[in-house]
């Protein structure tokens, strides 16, 4: 084991699957000097151009080529510098990458990841501030991934390269230098598609993913002294959900919150609330809700409305008591 940064842990998973299979290309907007974030720092002095490739600023024509690429026998790593500009590749994601295996029978596969990082509050504010996680789930062809710690991030990541399957995989922007601990050196890969209980408890179980995973652990830490007891569900995946762990874990607790830092209507909370209020109903000592950001646009960029706005640690414990004490 050693202890590794959010961002190192992803940086030695396109280094290892690189070196363990030259299929493996990355490509994305300055990635060769290193991305905006240093994921992709050194990887062109030990990969050369031909595996390690600027591209134009077009998010549409760089999701394109990397559809061409895995389309003709490469596994592409494509870059989209910050997830809000994912949105002018829409069409290559979801009705080309997304539907090609189905439309041809089988016949076309198109193995590729599509990294992006997300989230706030960084004082991104317009542009640089979204969760866009939610409008990927409901798209049948795409696994949608998101790590909350650096071992998670690199299993998953090597795990996703290796997907013949099209895989959106988002990194949280808090995480890349923020969190640390430790990733093993042996190669390993953690399953796309299994839930992790980050902490066992019986009183509430906080069903979440990313970030919000260290907020949730962090309030249970707090409640803990007092003697109440909060189990964490890490999804990892959103798509495809782990539905057997998000309902046997609802069962074990019998009250349910589904936190993340999305917009509330129509994100991933929803589905997954109807999903256990649907399937373990008789088991539940209150409804299920929801905590995540409100419906607005964009997180702002002034400081004091960012933080407002923010679903945070701190609102996270408060909902906790909220539900707690129904």
């Amino acid at each position: 084991m050693r202890d590794r940064r959010f961002v190192e842990a992803i940086r030695e998973a396109l280094s290892d699957e690189m070196a363990r299979d030259p299929r493996v290309v990355v490509m994305g907007e300055d990635v060769g000097f290193g991305g905006v974030f240093r994921a992709t720092d050194g990887l062109r002095d030990r990969f050369g151009d031909d595996r390690v490739m600027d591209t134009p600023l077009a998010e549409s024509g760089i999701v394109g080529a990397a559809v061409g690429a895995a389309l003709n026998g490469l596994i592409p790593v494509v870059e989209i510098q910050f997830a809000d500009f994912i949105f002018g590749a829409m069409e290559q994601i979801t009705a080309e990458a997304a539907t090609l295996c189905y439309r041809t029978n089988g016949e076309l596969w198109v193995p590729m990841v599509i990294r992006a990082p997300f989230g706030g509050p960084v004082h991104g504010g317009l542009w640089h501030s979204q969760s866009v996680e939610a409008f990927f789930t409901r798209v049948a062809g795409l696994k949608v991934v998101i790590p909350s710690n650096p071992h998670d991030a690199k299993g998953l990541l090597k795990a996703a390269i290796r997907d013949p399957n099209p895989v959106l995989f988002f990194e949280h922007k808090a995480a890349y230098f923020a969190l640390h601990g430790d990733v093993p050196e042996d190669d390993y890969v953690v399953p796309i598609g299994k839930a992790n209980v980050a902490r066992e408890g019986s009183d509430l179980t906080v069903v979440t993913y990313g970030m919000m995973v260290n907020h949730a652990l962090a309030v249970a830490e707090t409640l803990a002294a007092e003697g109440i007891s909060i189990e964490v569900l890490d999804l990892r995946t959103l798509a495809p959900l782990d539905r057997d762990a998000m309902l046997a874990s609802a069962r074990k607790a019998s009250r349910v919150l589904v936190a993340h830092e999305d917009k509330l209507t129509g994100g991933v909370g929803a589905e997954i609330a109807a999903i256990i209020a649907s399937e373990a109903f008789e088991d539940l000592d209150a409804p299920v809700s929801r905590f995540a950001a409100p419906d607005i646009p964009l997180f702002p960029y002034i400081p004091p409305l960012e933080k407002y706005s923010y679903p945070g640690r701190d609102k996270l414990e408060a909902e906790v008591r909220r539900l707690l004490a129904y």
